[in-house]
């Protein structure tokens, strides 16, 4: 089959705060091949820079834009996958969102050549003898303003049945030792004894890996699974001096790569002890299994990172899939009304708690194009007074 169109469409809510929650707007991208068949991404970036990548004018040979590269390419196997993406990769080496901006169409290439073959992605990444486990989800919530605000909010998860929770972002790091131990703390009780609490610092100690050990030794009476990003993504070597100095916890980090060579970096030289890879920002599913297959050879977690739709939740799902030893999974358990009901089938947790990658031919899930035409912010650019993109009917 031949891709026939790449159409973009960028989704958001009525109104965009300033809270770190990527839920607030999107970018689909839909991949057609020839007889109409068509597969769904989605990207966890801006989605006007996004949108530009796909569309922007050739400058010159390293500068093309994606859409170009991908319309009329054949797709039969997974290996014409990776067969486009090096192509993509190299004809738009200098467009820097270049990565980023491609997580979409790998993840729409996936499931478009998923329902060709009427196989699930997983079978199709690791072999048609392959199995599927069940993960643990871990509820994916921002910091409540205050603590007291913060037990109620575990709480209510518990009520929820959540075994496992993450709490992030907000107030950490920004108030003092004592208020982020209190928040902590509140996790704690509220969630209580027995449930897997993580913590999320949102990179808010920017490269000061003593404090990041300081808080990290805090918060070991509260019996934490990680602590994840307490510093940048690029402070790799601030990374390592943590590491070095031996905190009592596991340190998480990896959200922010963008491209393989930052997960390898920051795996290897920042030895992190969880690498969390979001498929919608590194490159796409092909991208997130690479890493995926060194974590295991590094003998690290993996762990996806998701705070999008359940359609970005499908696509991690199947990025480790098949893996057993890696078994929980970061499950968005709140968000926006355009994240929760992009799907029409969203990915619900069973009776005994966890949550099962779809089985169903593609990524498993089925886009609500209501939804899509509710929520969409329609783009028209121009250039020289004529137009080189303009949002096509859903």
């Amino acid at each position: 089959m031949r891709i026939a169109s790449v159409d973009l469409f960028y989704l958001a809510m009525p109104s965009i705060t300033s809270d770190a929650d990527g839920t607030q707007d999107t970018v689909l991208v839909r991949i057609r091949e020839e007889g109409g068949l068509e597969g769904w991404g989605e990207c966890d970036a801006s989605p006007l820079v996004t949108i530009a990548a796909y569309v922007c004018p050739r400058s010159h040979g390293n500068i093309n834009p994606l859409r170009d590269l991908l319309v009329g390419e054949s797709l039969e196997n997974q290996y014409d996958i990776r067969r486009i993406r090096t192509r993509v990769l190299r004809e738009a080496l200098d467009i820097e969102h270049v990565h980023h901006a491609l997580s979409g169409a790998d993840i729409a290439l996936w499931d478009l050549l998923g329902k060709k073959l009427r196989e699930p992605v997983w079978r199709l990444l690791d072999g048609r003898s392959a199995r599927s486990f069940p993960k643990v989800p871990y509820a994916s919530v921002l910091f409540e303003d205050t603590p007291d605000a913060t037990r109620e909010r575990a709480r209510g998860l518990r009520a929820e049945g959540f075994q496992a929770a993450k709490f992030g972002w907000g107030p950490m790091g920004k108030h003092g030792e004592a208020f982020d131990i209190a928040l902590v703390e509140a996790g704690r009780v509220g969630l209580g004894p027995g449930a897997t609490l993580l913590i999320d610092a949102g990179t808010v100690w920017g490269e000061d890996h003593e404090t990041a050990l300081a808080r990290a030794t805090a918060f070991e009476p509260f019996e934490i699974g990680w602590l994840e990003e307490p510093l940048l993504p690029d402070a790799v070597s601030a990374y390592a001096s943590l590491q070095e100095a031996g905190p009592p916890v596991d340190i998480a980090a990896g959200e922010g790569a963008s491209r393989f060579r930052a997960a390898e970096d920051i795996i290897l030289n920042g030895a992190i002890d969880v690498v969390q890879i979001d498929a919608g920002r590194i490159g796409g599913i092909t991208t997130a299994h690479d890493v995926r297959l060194l974590a295991a050879a590094q003998g690290i977690r993996y762990v996806n990172h998701t705070f999008k739709s359940h359609l970005s939740l499908a696509a991690a799902l199947h990025v480790f899939a098949s893996a057993q030893d890696f078994d929980l999974c970061e499950y968005p358990a709140g968000g926006s009304e355009l994240s929760r009901k992009l799907v029409r089938n969203p990915i619900t947790r069973r009776k005994d708690g966890l949550v099962a990658t779809p089985s169903e031919p593609g990524l498993g899930v089925e886009i609500d194009l209501d939804i899509v035409r509710r929520f969409l912010k329609p783009v028209r650019i121009e250039v020289g007074g004529g137009a080189i993109h303009e949002t096509p009917p859903p």
